[in-house]
């Protein structure tokens, strides 16, 4: 965690670059809002990381409700509108400076991330596509808890048949918020309204996309709560550790 965070401008700048082409003393600027926001975010967001973890740490060890993953949820979506409108403010007075020729190389390498989408999420028949779900899902509590019984296996296979697919919907909502953001970076309106539209990602969304997330939520909410109540102490051990390491590497970056 540290050794990545310590990184993480890098990769950002490597991701940044491959959207916005640009060169001489525009890229030297960007490279400088980049690190202006790796600076911010450790200073500003780092601390709420470290109690976010701690209050995680304290309500898992208690045993899930559903309470407490609905605020674990709208925790997460607070910070990233937080880390997306400060970023959305950094980097749109360079946005405002782009030439036509600059936008289109923008708009081509969206569509290149839109095909890599296709690949990754579209691909496969509902079955096939159902049993990925189910991999992903168990891939990412083992990471937390250890090895999965099979009575919890069972249980996320359940929500992976139950749980609407929302790939399409989800490709077709990527597209709106992208074009809108083309948009205003060619009415030279980033400063203006960049920041407060991606903030806002899900304003003008589809309402078939919003139930279809809502049915979602509610499916993979009460897939955590089961599997939470069937933890043995080992696993729950386990997830308590992993927990509080992340607070002492948040709390050791926030302090450098």
């Amino acid at each position: 965690m540290r050794f990545a965070y310590d990184n993480a401008d890098v990769y950002v700048r490597w991701q940044v670059h491959g959207y916005i082409a640009v060169e001489g003393q525009d890229a030297d600027e960007l490279d400088e809002r980049i690190d202006q926001f790796h600076a911010w975010h450790r200073k500003n967001a780092l601390p709420k990381y470290v109690t976010l973890a701690h209050e995680a740490a304290q309500r898992f060890s208690d045993g899930l409700s559903r309470a407490d993953v609905i605020w674990g949820y709208d925790s997460a979506r607070s910070q990233a509108r937080e880390s997306l409108r400060k970023a959305a403010e950094l980097v749109a007075p360079l946005l405002d400076r782009l030439t036509s020729e600059q936008i289109e190389a923008m708009e081509h390498r969206i569509a290149e991330a839109n095909r890599r989408f296709d690949r990754d999420h579209l691909r496969g028949s509902e079955h096939e596509r159902r049993a990925r779900r189910a991999r992903l899902a168990i891939n990412r509590l083992e990471d937390w808890v250890g090895k999965l019984t099979q009575a919890q296996v069972q249980r996320v296979r359940e929500y992976a048949e139950r749980a609407p697919l929302t790939e399409e919907l989800r490709d077709r909502d990527r597209k709106r918020l992208q074009q809108d953001v083309v948009a205003i970076v060619r009415a030279r309106e980033a400063r203006a309204r960049l920041a407060e539209r991606v903030a806002h990602w899900e304003k003008g969304r589809e309402p078939a996309y919003a139930a279809a997330l809502e049915a979602w939520r509610e499916q993979y909410f009460a897939m955590l709560i089961d599997v939470d109540r069937m933890l043995t102490p080992e696993q729950r051990a386990r997830a308590l550790g992993h927990m509080r390491r992340y607070a002492e590497d948040f709390e050791a970056l926030a302090a450098r």
